[in-house]
């Protein structure tokens, strides 16, 4: 039997949460749950979907993005949180003491495919498990049921939750990707997912503007070079991310064409906040992203991760390279 649906069929008002760095992933996750409760529980039930972020322009392929909001709903009687079990991504709700306070006192039902052990600081239960995408727990949990019970798995399920394999596995391209992953595709498009239709959609929002073109040549005027050329990074200031983020992800922008460059085993680029935050988000040709996330209180996948430490940049750079250098040394000993 669902663990989802056996958790959500107890309650009248359930909210769905989206850490504050949504991607395709999270997104489609959440979306396929709205459409799924919708189909499987008793009228009258209230579905809510939440983010504490605004969702970023290139997300906005997917239908239903705008029903996303950042007004938690703190009259819910439960929530269910997709695609991450880090403290650190959930920071911003736990900074609001009313929205700490449902977490702490309200069940919780958590979906999360990355390979960072949970440490939320409250009670949940849990759907965790190594995986290429959290929409692939997501499909296996609501394709458990009885052979007599109804499919909640509905054409608009399957769309978001394709959106969300395709979007965390680079169109199917990454190492997590084995047979199993072109099956549930597959198993996603007899469902009703429509893989053409997502495309287009998709590379219609990543056309950029004259403007955003001309700010990616200067983010790659700005890369540096370190370790013989393994590690490239690129800072990305406030003023950047007010500037641009809404109309592109500069991260989105520049991590892909890093990781490209020849000699490159380790791309990273690192946004700065008044607050004294820096974010760093992987992308990595060797499988170090994880390891090296975490040693910052972080997490993610071999080849994608991220990190936030509150540090002054000139003083984090040099500690960020050397752990790099050590953890791509120890690679290449074979001994990591």
């Amino acid at each position: 039997m669902s663990q989802i649906l056996s958790f959500a069929n107890k309650y009248q008002r359930i909210t769905i949460i989206q850490a504050e760095n949504p991607d395709a992933d999270s997104l489609g996750s959440a979306l396929a749950l709205e459409s799924a409760l919708d189909a499987a529980l008793a009228a009258g039930t209230d579905i809510t979907l939440y983010c504490p972020v605004q969702i970023p322009k290139y997300l906005r392929y997917l239908s239903g993005w705008d029903r996303v909001t950042d007004d938690f709903d703190v009259k819910a009687d439960a929530a269910i949180i997709v695609d991450t079990a880090s403290k650190v991504l959930l920071s911003k709700l736990l900074e609001k003491p009313e929205i700490a306070h449902f977490l702490q006192h309200k069940p919780i039902l958590v979906i999360d495919h990355h390979e960072t052990s949970p440490d939320l600081p409250f009670s949940f239960e849990a759907i965790v498990a190594p995986a290429e995408s959290t929409t692939r727990l997501v499909f296996a949990d609501l394709a458990d049921r009885s052979p007599d019970l109804p499919d909640v798995i509905t054409p608009s399920a399957a769309q978001n939750l394709l959106a969300g394999l395709m979007g965390d596995t680079l169109g199917l391209t990454t190492a997590s990707v084995g047979a199993s992953s072109f099956r549930l595709a597959a198993d996603l498009i007899d469902k009703g997912a429509n893989i053409n239709q997502l495309e287009q959609a998709r590379h219609e929002l990543m056309k950029k503007s004259q403007r955003i073109l001309r700010y990616k040549a200067d983010l790659i005027q700005r890369v540096e070079y370190h370790l013989d050329g393994r590690l490239a990074t690129v800072l990305i200031p406030f003023d950047d991310i007010q500037a641009y983020s809404d109309e592109y992800n500069p991260n989105v922008l520049i991590l892909d064409e890093l990781r490209l460059v020849e000699g490159v085993e380790l791309a990273i680029a690192i946004k700065t906040y008044p607050d004294g935050k820096l974010t760093g988000k992987l992308r990595a040709a060797k499988p170090v992203a994880e390891e090296l996330a975490s040693a910052f209180g972080g997490g993610g996948h071999p080849y994608a991760a991220g990190f936030r430490v509150y540090e002054d940049y000139s003083a984090f750079m040099p500690e960020l390279i050397n752990k790099a250098a050590d953890i791509l040394d120890s690679l290449g000993r074979g001994t990591s």
